[in-house]
């Protein structure tokens, strides 16, 4: 199911540099912008991951994981269902064919 961003982009990249760029703290920067502290620290927190400041995953990368998670499913999926038509095809061979 996709979820949707409460909060624009443009905010999004204004609140992270406020926080890492000019140094003020994450409970003023989230004051002043009307959102939760916790928000805005998992925003600064994945910033720093993707400016390489802090271990973890890019967001590029979570995407990507995201996307070859969803495939390998697709994937098993149509294996099983190969499985299956395959033993089907199997069982029809195999019995004796009466005329």
């Amino acid at each position: 199911m996709a979820t949707t961003n409460r909060y624009p982009e443009a905010l999004r990249r204004r609140a992270t540099n406020e926080v890492l760029e000019k140094g003020r703290s994450i409970a003023e920067v989230a004051s002043d912008l009307g959102m939760t502290n916790q928000t805005l620290r998992n925003w600064v927190n994945q910033a720093r991951r993707d400016r390489g400041l802090a271990p973890g995953a890019s967001t590029e990368q979570l995407a990507r994981i995201k996307e070859l998670e969803k495939e390998v499913a697709e994937l098993r999926r149509s294996n099983e269902i190969l499985k299956e038509a395959t033993r089907f095809f199997a069982k029809e061979a195999d019995r004796p064919r009466t005329k």
